[in-house]
């Protein structure tokens, strides 16, 4: 049956604990992703999928798995599926949807990630949980210690895998698909597919069936808008934007984190409840704004691309990037926060001169021009301040693409190449020049 045939729930005959969840949570109608994946799921079958954020795919690999765990007779103390995903905010946002759908199971579940203190986790791992949710690294220290076990598991999801490429945690992906049984069921989820990923797919999966909902495609719910401007008047114009939006769910998004701070700093001081979301805040912070801008306590997030995959915060109404993101793949993540769950959104995009060559790529992705706007009461003429930083009047230089592990990933900006000689080693520099500063390790489990 086709998701056009208006499939329900119930057709799916899922476990009677689960379908209450269902008609609890007022689901309706399956998404397309979901109604060509949970039938595949439920019949054991590997699984390679592609669609696009706000599309219900966590809920299309969190059924099948409850109901097959539910299926078979308890293992106490051994973990039987395992959900791997690149960061902790999307790690808490699957644990949440299980919890969601799993209220009237006796199912247990635990998130493994970085940025908190390692006890409670292994408490929790000791006590056994038969779902694990975790980031590579964090759950790496785990198996290490020999505080989490894998040989039971039976059931294994990778999410956001092209984001697992980005951030550098493929070799410890690899790490962990090493220490699982090889008798397994296993759906890989991606928005896209480099080389590296289908490899991985090809050793990983057997005979997997491909689901492939709206690759590249964004929500048809949302109206995009280009605002043409030089880069010292950003924020001024942003804040120009902000008096005449009516909206009390913004998300903004910045290249850096440096600037992520200041652009929030500046927002706030115009009197905005205003929190910031990058990964340099601590676990505790992090969670914090998240809650606080879904619950309406902050009308905006000022944060970096690590909130532009994976986060259901189906209130946003509209997504400003202040700063064009690096490739058209990762515009339509960014402007996927909103316009979800079929509510109309706008996506807003400040764009200086320099950003024309990835604003005909965006254009090629949209299938159509967007429309370019200017307000008619700014002064588009104004100079940059004698103090201004430099980086508001010079143009943008190529930036990784990997916010967490700066010496790792593939570079964004197409063209940019490793700063390294023909040889493969680092350029050496100038006698008596300064060396410079060695960036701190950040952790991105």
């Amino acid at each position: 049956m086709s998701y056009k045939e208006q499939m329900n729930f119930i057709d799916f005959k899922l476990d009677a604990r689960l379908e209450r969840a269902i008609e609890a949570a007022e689901y309706a109608t399956p998404t397309p992703i979901q109604a060509s994946t949970i039938p595949l799921g439920l019949a054991g079958r590997d699984i390679i999928g592609t669609a696009q954020t706000g599309t219900g795919k966590t809920a299309a690999f969190v059924l099948p798995m409850l109901h097959r765990l539910l299926q078979q007779p308890a293992r106490w103390g051994k973990t039987r599926a395992l959900i791997l995903t690149p960061t902790r905010e999307l790690a808490e946002q699957i644990h949440s949807m299980i919890q969601q759908l799993g209220k009237w199971t006796s199912i247990r579940s635990a998130t493994i990630y970085g940025g908190v203190g390692m006890l409670p986790q292994e408490r929790a791992l000791r006590t056994g949980v038969e779902v694990l949710v975790a980031c590579p690294g964090r759950l790496l220290d785990h198996l290490g210690r020999g505080t989490a076990k894998l040989d039971g598991i039976d059931l294994l999801v990778v999410d956001e895998a092209d984001r697992m490429l980005d951030m550098g945690f493929l070799p410890a992906v690899r790490r962990i698909l090493s220490q699982l049984p090889r008798e397994r069921q296993t759906m890989l989820f991606s928005a896209t597919f480099a080389p590296e990923l289908e490899t991985l797919a090809a050793q990983t999966l057997r005979n997997p069936e491909r689901v492939n909902v709206s690759l590249g495609a964004p929500p048809k719910t949302v109206a995009h808008a280009l605002y043409p401007v030089p880069q010292h008047l950003k924020t001024p114009l942003l804040l120009q934007l902000l008096r005449e939006t009516d909206a009390r769910s913004i998300l903004i998004f910045t290249r850096t984190k440096h600037r992520a701070n200041r652009v929030a700093e500046q927002i706030e001081r115009a009197n905005y409840s205003t929190s910031v979301l990058h990964s340099n805040k601590s676990q505790n912070q992090r969670q914090l704004a998240l809650d606080g801008f879904r619950s309406g306590k902050f009308q905006i997030l000022v944060a970096t691309d690590i909130a532009a995959r994976g986060l259901d915060i189906a209130t946003v109404s509209h997504v400003i990037n202040y700063d064009i993101p690096d490739t058209a793949d990762a515009y339509i993540h960014r402007i996927g926060r909103t316009g979800r769950a079929e509510r109309d959104g706008d996506a807003l995009t400040l764009v200086a001169a320099e950003d024309a060559p990835i604003v005909r790529d965006i254009e090629r992705a949209l299938k159509q021009p967007i429309t370019r706007r200017k307000l008619a009461d700014f002064d588009y003429n104004a100079p940059a301040p004698p103090n201004a930083p430099a980086s508001m009047r010079a143009p943008y230089m190529p930036q990784r693409v990997n916010e967490q592990h700066p010496s790792r990933g593939r570079y964004a900006a197409q063209g940019a190449s490793n700063p390294r000689n023909a040889a493969g080693r680092r350029p050496t520099l100038p006698q008596g020049a300064p060396r410079p500063r060695q960036q701190p390790k950040v952790s991105g489990r």
